[in-house]
């Protein structure tokens, strides 16, 4: 059986939904974040040497990184599936594949980078530090994601919600690995935005409204505690 390696409020959360949709088996560990940190406790780097989630572990192999997982799970458990999930893996060559390919490297290798970096400088000013030193902090905050992150921000989500304007799912009409790769660095996105994307909230609403990733998000938890804290 899967042993899914999740620490709460993360991204393996899209991991628990694709097992869901897949209807896979598996044995769910659940980690906590340093209540000061935030960050994934030292056990985890029993499982990996990185230390970090999601890792999963099945027939004997361990494999971490979310990309990396998806795709394992869909070629060894997806080959088969029916329904609105036959496409998770578009035809080599096809122009879902290569969307798909796309969006499964822009999640992690573009748009969760200017993320991170926001949730990172909206907190600084609210760490520990001299008085004197905090309006000096909130003033380089202020000004890097003022300057550098939004800007970037704002022309990711202005990309990403011109492309579902014209389809439905990323890769086109079909639910694939790419929509589960995308769904929370969408989710994290629009927590961190004031515009309105239509085609993004639509994008959200038909995932959340799916039963798998209901039963996905009940067993693992809220995903975005942090995001939205640090608002």
């Amino acid at each position: 059986m899967i042993t899914v390696h999740h620490l709460e409020n993360s991204r393996s959360q899209r991991i628990l939904w694709l097992l869901e949709e897949l209807d896979v088996p598996y044995e769910l560990k659940i980690y906590k974040r340093d209540p000061k940190t935030r960050l994934a406790p030292p056990e985890l780097k029993q499982i990996h040497p990185l230390g970090k989630s999601p890792v999963i572990e099945d027939d004997g192999e361990v494999i971490a990184e979310s990309g990396a997982i998806i795709e394992y799970l869909a070629e060894t458990y997806g080959k088969n599936a029916e329904t609105d999930l036959a496409h998770l893996l578009p035809r080599a060559g096809s122009k879902a594949h290569r969307q798909c390919r796309f969006w499964m490297h822009y999640a992690e290798g573009s748009l969760m980078n200017w993320l991170v970096m926001k949730l990172v400088f909206a907190t600084i000013p609210t760490q520990p530090m001299p008085f004197f030193v905090r309006p000096v902090a909130k003033g380089i905050s202020t000004a890097v994601i003022g300057k550098l992150i939004d800007p970037n921000l704002n022309t990711a989500l202005d990309f990403m919600e011109d492309h579902l304007s014209k389809s439905h799912w990323f890769a086109g009409d079909d639910l694939t690995i790419a929509d589960f790769q995308m769904s929370f660095a969408v989710d994290a996105a629009l927590s961190r935005t004031k515009k309105t994307y239509p085609h993004l909230l639509n994008f959200k609403k038909r995932m959340e409204a799916r039963p798998a990733y209901k039963r996905a998000l009940k067993k693992g938890g809220p995903t975005l505690a942090d995001f939205q804290a640090a608002k």
